[in-house]
Formats: C-alpha cells, sequence, structure tokens
C-alpha cells in the first residue's frame, strides 16, 4: 500500500508521521528528501529551499525521476506536497504522470489553522521559509485542497482531510491510522 499525506508547510504532516512511524511496519519517505539527493547529486541546489526556485524544466525533471524511484516501493508513506509555491507561481507537487508512478491507494492532507501555521514556521530554525501572511496561507490551503480532490478523482484513491490543531496531535495520529483499517 502507498499512501500520500499532504499538507501546507506547517501543517504538521511531519509530526504526525514522527508519531505514526513508531507505531507501523511502514516507511515514511519524504518527497522533498528525494528530490534534493537527487538535486544535489546534479549540483542543482545546496538545500531543499532551493529547490522550488530552479526552473520548472528542472522541478518537473526532478520530480519525476523521484516519483520512480518511489513508485517502486511497497507499504510506504509519502510525505509531500500537493502544491509548492513557487516563483511563477503554484506549482504540482503531484501531477498526473507523478501519481501515475506513485499509484497512492489514500490521499491524505493535513490542514491546520493559518495562524497555527505561521506560528509553527515562525518557530521552526531547520528551514529557510518565505515570510507568507495570513490571506496567503489561506490561499494556500485552498489551493491544496482543490489539488487534493483532483488526484483522488484521477488516481481513485481516497482522500481524507486531517485536522491537526495545536494540542491535539494524538486526536490526529488516531484519525490517521484509520487509514490501515
Amino acid at each position: 500500500m502507498r499512501i500520500i499525506i499532504a499538507g501546507v508547510p506547517g501543517a504538521g504532516k511531519t509530526s504526525i508521521m514522527k508519531e505514526v512511524s513508531g507505531r507501523m511496519h511502514y516507511q515514511v519517505i519524504n518527497y522533498g528528501t528525494v528530490m534534493l539527493e537527487l538535486a544535489k547529486a546534479g549540483n542543482m541546489v545546496k538545500d531543499r529551499d532551493e529547490i522550488r526556485k530552479l526552473p520548472i524544466n528542472l522541478q518537473h525533471s526532478l520530480q519525476k525521476e523521484a516519483a520512480k524511484k518511489i513508485g517502486r516501493m511497497n507499504d510506504v508513506i509519502v510525505d509531500t506536497h500537493l502544491t509548492i509555491k513557487t516563483l511563477s507561481g503554484y506549482f504540482p507537487g503531484l501531477p498526473m504522470n507523478v501519481l501515475e508512478y506513485i499509484s497512492p491507494d489514500v490521499i491524505v492532507i493535513v490542514e491546520a489553522e493559518p495562524s497555527e501555521i505561521l506560528l509553527r514556521r515562525k518557530t521552526d530554525v531547520t528551514r529557510k521559509r518565505d515570510l507568507e501572511t495570513i490571506v496567503e496561507v489561506e490561499e494556500h490551503l485552498e489551493a491544496n485542497r482543490y489539488a487534493g480532490f483532483a488526484c483522488s478523482v484521477l488516481t481513485g484513491a481516497p482522500l481524507m482531510i486531517l485536522k491537526n490543531h495545536d494540542g491535539m496531535l494524538d486526536e490526529s495520529v488516531k484519525k490517521f491510522m484509520g487509514v490501515f483499517k
């Protein structure tokens, strides 16, 4: 089984995956990490946040190669983004060719309140994030939902929208675990 878990940066998908990975015999693969490894091997970037600033054709190529690699894996949870905010606008994280390689069985979108997301981003010292307003985060959440529904329609995979509010991580993990039943 292949499960996609996606959300805007700061929604909490990685926090959920840290909890889930200790309970399941599924490998958690971060799509961006796979792309980063490929981009570093090609001397294209130094860190993950530079990927979304690459020319679109290079981003497409990295996506495709990462999807091929992930598509050969079984019993995997893919931590990724449905949309990536780039200099050119929203870039689809899972375009049709990527979905064909990965062929997900379930798609989960993790969401939180925009104010929660902004606070999480502010306190995350591991990344170099662009500053955004609440309105921009709301727009990104909306774009993600549209993309999630499109991915569900294209693949036939059910779509779960999982709310991950501050202080409610255990509840979010329990709901996510329902995917395996």
